[in-house]
């Protein structure tokens, strides 16, 4: 296992998930007001700084590329045309371009059109959905031919964009749920946590049937070996924290959200958005070794299964 790979390439599942993610939700679950209010702001400058961070991290991807590509003996040995060979020469290299300009857009917008909150949302989405996509030619699915390529790309592409809707919107209510939120926050936690319903079961079902598509055409129709640092055995590992998420997401969804609206009927919260925030870290927690374990599994062989 290449650790140095597998750290880079977790940082930047996290970092474009988030991206994409926390503007989606903005888009979705804000009114037209609170886009503008302190919240909207604080939202659009995370975005801002990860996807500052999303070129940086995405630099050194290639940078890890280049020295594993020509076997470099160290990082000082790389040259120009290593890169040039890679952008220019490579669908990898390609999709790396896409990125950094996505994510350069996204820099400049939440910089420079601070005056308009609703349209730095759109543009933070849509930049960081590109931004996001791309990440699929850094999987299995790059490594197919024909027909099956767009199909397997396609599919990885569903399954980042419903991951990132999940991720951003578990920031989100994390971010909303603080200890010290003002019961304005904590009203518009409880609105949007009640109103994620609909959306929560189209991410489900699009990580669902994605998923399976994905295992069909990089396992096939066969049991995999569930040996601790084995494709299969990473994989079952993620399938068991994708279940504990829909356990968590099932209890904030019929028991934690509707307890916290009644609590702010009785205008008595505080126990309700500890309980609820303490749940949707687990869940956060959860997301984030699923990705750690994402990162693994696009670099390890199914073969021998």
């Amino acid at each position: 296992m290449d650790w140095a790979t597998v750290a880079v390439r977790f940082a930047l599942y996290f970092d474009l998930t988030a991206l994409f993610g926390l503007p989606l939700f903005g888009l979705y679950a804000l009114r037209r007001e609170e886009m503008a209010s302190p919240t909207g702001a604080r939202f659009l400058t995370l975005g801002a700084a990860v996807a500052a961070l999303g070129i940086v991290l995405s630099l050194a991807n290639i940078t890890i590329m280049a020295k594993g590509m020509t076997g470099a003996a160290s990082y000082a040995e790389l040259q120009g045309h290593v890169f040039e060979m890679i952008v220019t020469g490579t669908a990898f290299g390609a999709a790396w371009v896409v990125r950094l300009v996505a994510l350069v857009l996204c820099v400049l917008v939440a910089l420079f059109v601070r005056k308009r909150p609703e349209l730095q949302f759109w543009v933070l989405a849509a930049a960081g959905g590109v931004a996001l996509s791309t990440l699929a030619w850094g999987g299995h699915g790059a490594m197919d031919d024909g027909i099956r390529r767009y199909i397997h790309l396609a599919s990885d592409i569903a399954h980042l964009m419903a991951a990132g809707a999940w991720v951003g919107a578990l920031l989100a209510f994390v971010l909303l749920s603080h200890p010290s939120a003002t019961p304005a926050k904590v009203a518009l936690l409880s609105r949007t946590s009640n109103g994620f319903a609909q959306v929560g079961m189209i991410v489900v079902a699009t990580l669902v049937i994605t998923g399976a598509v994905n295992y069909w055409l990089i396992v096939g129709p066969v049991l995999p070996e569930l040996s601790l640092n084995s494709y299969g055995g990473l994989l079952a590992s993620k399938l068991a924290l994708f279940g504990t998420m829909l356990a968590l997401a099932a209890a904030n969804r019929f028991h934690l959200s509707p307890r916290l609206e009644h609590a702010l009927r009785t205008g008595d919260h505080a126990v309700a958005v500890r309980t609820l925030r303490r749940s949707l870290m687990f869940e956060t927690s959860a997301a984030t070794l699923i990705l750690a374990l994402v990162a693994s599994l696009g670099i390890l062989s199914p073969a021998g299964m």
